[in-house]
């Protein structure tokens, strides 16, 4: 079987690693170098690959975390080594059993790439060639036709494909949409081990309004600074309008980061205006040989940080699919996507001002959601997991646990406990 891919991003590198299994790949790319790409815009902007999403790609790759520990990235158990704060107050550090790589999306790229096993064509996609509603090619922007067995479109939030089937007379996918408004600034700065007392790799901060930041220690000795505003209320990029920002956190080690320690460039911005749910497991008529992933299907709120880790959940039900019916995966697929949907986008309907639907049955979840993370603050049980559901390792059922109820529903349970923290950061 002949398979080609469009996007050479972690959802096509991980695409086309099952796929050569099953015969020749080409990946069409066309940003095909190393470093911070162009075609990736969110690329130099905070990335966290959730556990959930590292032990597949351990299991395709079988020493990709060793890989990235020799390149420089640094490993730690979120809750413990990490910091987690949810309304402004940190979640209780406890043991978690998973393990987070800290690293650049251009690093975590770049050592996939190497593990993958594909031909790469630098070139841009622009339609399919069908044939008695079958795929048995791509067209390029330049008139050549690549044949193929198989298409996977991972070619990320910016997919055409909807265009390419209206203009083959085929219908296009319903999208869904929650619109939040997002915007990102980023800068890295001098890590130094005494920053943060010397015993914490990462922390993350967020917070129940339109404010948030988080700082991770990458490659380099660098800390990687991302802050980040919804509904319009975004960081600037100047220094003085950087720092501000970071000091109006309600939790302080971000700002304390961006105060102290030493600025190695500019600050960045992005935007992203909602996320986006391309209904292709709803499509009737969708051409066989055709497979859509990744952000291509479903772009999420990227403050939750499960783009990666849905990527690498759809690469396994692509790794498990028998080749048969497009239908099929697609239909697995969008399961995948309304379960990470519905985490997200409840996330952010909590705010009155992000336009969506609120039925009564979801408004009753996200009160006792919120109950879960205030708890969560106090009783270590309840952060592990909050934390593993979080991190897409454990399902959003986790927290309906009889054990997990009987301590969230607990009259008091969501009493502030203060933690014993070290959030200097020494000039």
């Amino acid at each position: 079987m002949r398979s080609i891919v469009i996007g050479g991003g972690i959802a096509g590198l991980l695409a086309a690693r099952v796929l050569a299994e099953r015969g020749p790949v080409t990946i069409v790319e066309r940003d095909p170098g190393g470093g911070a790409r162009r075609g990736v815009p969110q690329g130099r902007h905070l990335h966290g690959l959730l556990d959930g999403g590292r032990e597949i790609v351990e299991e395709l790759h079988p020493g990709f975390t060793a890989d990235l520990v020799a390149a420089g990235a640094l490993t730690a158990e979120p809750l413990v080594h990490t910091r987690w704060y949810l309304h402004g107050r940190r979640l209780h550090p406890t043991g978690t059993g998973m393990r987070s790589v800290l690293a650049s999306r251009p690093l975590l790229e770049d050592v996939l790439r190497r593990r993958t096993d594909a031909a790469v064509r630098t070139g841009t996609a622009a339609g399919l060639e069908l044939d008695a509603g079958r795929v048995r090619g791509l067209l390029l922007a330049d008139g050549e036709v690549l044949p193929a067995d198989l298409v996977v479109d991972a070619s990320g939030r910016a997919s055409r494909l909807p265009d390419w089937l209206a203009e083959l007379g085929l219908a296009r996918p319903r999208e869904d949409r929650v619109d939040v408004d997002l915007g990102y600034a980023t800068r890295t700065f001098r890590r130094h081990p005494h920053h943060l007392g010397g015993d914490l790799n990462a922390l993350v901060s967020t917070v129940p309004r339109s404010r948030g930041g988080g700082a991770m220690a990458i490659e380099g000795d660098r800390w990687l600074v991302t802050l980040a505003g919804l509904l319009g209320d975004h960081p600037p990029t100047d220094d003085a309008g950087f720092r501000a920002f970071a000091a109006s956190l309600p939790a302080g080690p971000v700002g304390e980061i961006v105060a102290e320690a030493e600025p190695l460039d500019d600050a960045v911005p992005y935007r992203f205006r909602g996320s986006r749910h391309r209904r292709y497991d709803l499509l009737p008529c969708l051409p066989e040989g055709l497979v859509v992933l990744g952000d291509a299907v479903c772009s999420l709120n990227p403050l939750y940080a499960q783009g990666m880790t849905l990527a690498a959940q759809q690469v396994k039900a692509l790794h498990a699919w028998d080749g048969r019916r497009a239908r099929d995966l697609h239909r697995t697929i969008g399961r995948l996507c309304a379960t990470a949907w519905e985490i997200a986008t409840r996330a952010d309907l909590a705010l009155p001002e992000v336009h969506g639907s609120r039925p009564l049955p979801a408004r009753v979840l996200d009160g006792y959601v919120s109950r879960v993370q205030r708890v969560a603050h106090a009783d270590p049980v309840v952060a592990r997991a909050l934390i593993r559901v979080a991190n897409l390792a454990d399902p959003a059922a986790a927290l309906l646990a009889p054990e997990i109820l009987r301590r969230v529903l607990r009259p008091g349970a969501d009493h502030p406990v203060a933690h014993e923290e070290r959030t200097g950061v020494p000039a």
